[in-house]
């Protein structure tokens, strides 16, 4: 017999759906990432199993509903415990990050209007802020909410990776004017010596690489 992580995998609804009917219990039981199923299928980009495996759940909690981009959901449990908005997942992130990955706006919105911290980063070794998840989804909208409530665009990652290496990467030109607007520095190195220039030239945007050339 598969198990729920396993067919979450490999995404077929309706043997999700009969196995959580048999096995009701194993919806909020962590996987062996050490995340919910609910996370594991965000994680995956597949939201509406995800949706699937909260009707299953017990409850959900703050993370899984920033994910999911339950809006009521998120504005109950943040009104019930305050505090929790800068709290972490079991996976390292904040309820902000996780919203602002899965390109979760109006999540966005209530995090920020309750006290979540823009400049937070992910406790998990990555150093991951909000600002370059919401610049991984390519999400334009957040990114700028983000900056407007005081995000720093200059803020790296892991290996040294800022906003606007990743807008460059991805060849975001809305996002790079964006982030330039707001005096992103192009003139910084990752961890082996590449600029924001040289991983979009290694892309092939070519253009985005000779407006960031210093």
């Amino acid at each position: 017999m598969a198990d729920l992580e396993t067919l979450i995998e490999t995404g077929n609804r309706q043997d999700i759906f009969d196995f959580l009917t048999q096995y009701p219990a194993e919806a909020s039981k962590d996987t062996s990432h050490g995340i919910s199923p609910i996370l594991l299928a965000c994680y995956f980009k597949k939201p509406q199993i995800a949706g699937l495996i909260a009707n299953f759940a017990k409850q959900i909690n703050l993370f899984e509903a920033a994910a999911l981009g339950k809006l009521e959901e998120t504005d109950f449990l943040t009104e019930r415990n305050p505090t929790s908005v800068n709290s972490f997942s079991k996976d390292g992130f904040t309820a902000l990050g996780l919203a602002a990955y899965f390109s979760n706006e109006e999540i966005v919105k209530l995090l920020i209007s309750r006290g979540s911290n823009v400049n937070t980063p992910a406790q998990n070794g990555f150093n991951v802020f909000p600002i370059h998840s919401a610049v991984a989804s390519g999400n334009v909208n957040i990114t700028k909410m983000l900056i407007n409530a005081g995000a720093n665009v200059n803020v790296m990652q892991q290996a040294g990776f800022t906003p606007l290496h990743a807008a460059a990467q991805l060849g975001n030109i809305e996002l790079i004017i964006l982030l330039l607007e707001h005096d992103a520095e192009v003139d910084v190195r990752m961890e082996g010596g590449k600029l924001p220039s040289d991983l979009a030239r290694e892309k092939g945007f070519n253009e985005i690489a000779d407006i960031l050339s210093v």
